[in-house]
């Protein structure tokens, strides 16, 4: 229970259903007295205040488990790492992956718990075969099954999403109001949880030594200097500070960040559609698609952001390569399978580090990390 309106209602919906139901709230926190601001910012103690509240208004035990050494560790070191190598991460990809349904789960089935519930907008469907599927919800507005995409069918068969056939988070906010939860009215919270200002690249200044280095174009000349290419990400248009202008005089965006040259390259906006990606550190949520782990190409829909929009693509593993068997690598040499994806739609922007999410329909197939993107008119 994060203190927000959806964990609430999710929870009074759970026991209205029946099942015996604990609040557990997670201290991510390092710092447990910090004050909200607003919408942003997590883990406060005000959140905490608010989930104890809404556990007492249920008449269900309310408990705050202190998971901020692994939050730091899995998390907060695994964002400042990404960046610091040039790639650009989901944190909330990390923290479901590694925190909610790994670190929380394993705790909660130790103690004898069947089930974690949380108020995620997605749906859990069950196969002929019955096997578990990850599917996307009611409100496609509100769906986060994008942020889901890292379960596995182990973890699927031990998650409930209780408000995933709601049809808007209007209705959640009037069914809190009605069920007395101090929370209906509650800003929900957005940006990154553990940077509360939102200032993502003076936070990274303080996290990451900071090289100044050359911004090129795409031909290697060089338009202008930076303090630090790991505060840049790809798409990137602000705070470019260049020297020199674009012959045509329309604006330039971030195209790659490569810091371990302390390079910056920039180009114009059509080359940063791409139309190829590489994807490492698979995972099928649930299980794959037939044929896919003997390499054979199947259809499916992309998203690389929470709040993006799907595109048709085809996608296939290296030949020989499978989950787990420790053949292929990516070009940082991270061992495991290799996923090929080709965009029917061009998509702008994609960078490596980010998450992209495979669906066939509303079902999510799986998800993998963007090791490299090609754009569709870039040489080289």
């Amino acid at each position: 229970m994060s203190g927000g309106v959806d964990s609430a209602v999710a929870a009074a919906r759970a026991v209205e259903a029946g099942h015996d139901v604990v609040g557990v709230h997670l201290a991510l926190n390092r710092m447990p007295g910090t004050l909200r601001t607003g919408s942003r910012g997590c883990c406060t103690i005000e959140d905490s205040n608010d989930a104890w509240r809404a556990c007492d208004r249920l008449g269900i035990p309310f408990y705050v488990w202190d998971f901020s050494e692994r939050f730091k560790a899995d998390v907060v070191d695994d964002f400042v790492a990404e960046y610091a190598a040039g790639r650009t991460p989901n944190p909330c990809m990390r923290c479901n992956e590694r925190i909610k349904f790994a670190a929380l789960l394993e705790k909660a089935l130790a103690l004898g718990f069947d089930a974690v519930c949380t108020g995620h907008y997605a749906k859990v469907i069950r196969a002929e075969d019955g096997s578990p599927e990850l599917h996307r919800a009611a409100d496609w507005a509100k769906d986060q099954s994008y942020v889901l995409g890292v379960l596995t069918a182990e973890q699927l068969e031990h998650c409930l999403f209780p408000l995933a056939d709601t049809p808007s988070k209007a209705e959640v906010r009037a069914e809190a109001e009605r069920r007395g939860l101090s929370v209906a009215k509650k800003p929900d919270s957005h940006d990154i949880c553990f940077i509360s200002d939102g200032d993502t690249r003076g936070w990274l200044a303080e996290q990451i030594e900071m090289e100044p280095g050359d911004i090129v174009d795409e031909t290697g000349a060089k338009v202008g200097e930076h303090a630090g290419a790991n505060a840049f990400t790809v798409g990137q248009r602000r705070g470019l500070r260049l020297g020199r202008p674009a012959p045509d005089g329309k604006p330039r965006f971030v195209l790659e960040v490569r810091p371990k040259d302390a390079t910056v390259v920039v180009g114009p906006e059509k080359l940063l559609a791409v139309d190829r990606i590489r994807g490492i550190r698979l995972s099928w949520a649930g299980l794959p698609p037939a044929g896919a782990e003997a390499g054979e190409e199947f259809v499916c829909e992309a998203q690389v952001r929470a709040h993006g929009d799907p595109v048709p693509a085809r996608a296939r593993l290296e030949p020989g390569v499978g989950p787990g068997d420790g053949a292929g690598e990516s070009a940082d040499g991270v061992p495991g399978p290799v996923l090929h994806i080709t965009l029917g739609t061009a998509l702008r922007g994609v960078a490596p580090g980010q998450t992209v999410v495979l669906y066939q329909g509303t079902r999510v197939l799986g998800q993998a990390t963007i090791d490299a993107a090609r754009a569709l008119d870039r040489v080289g």
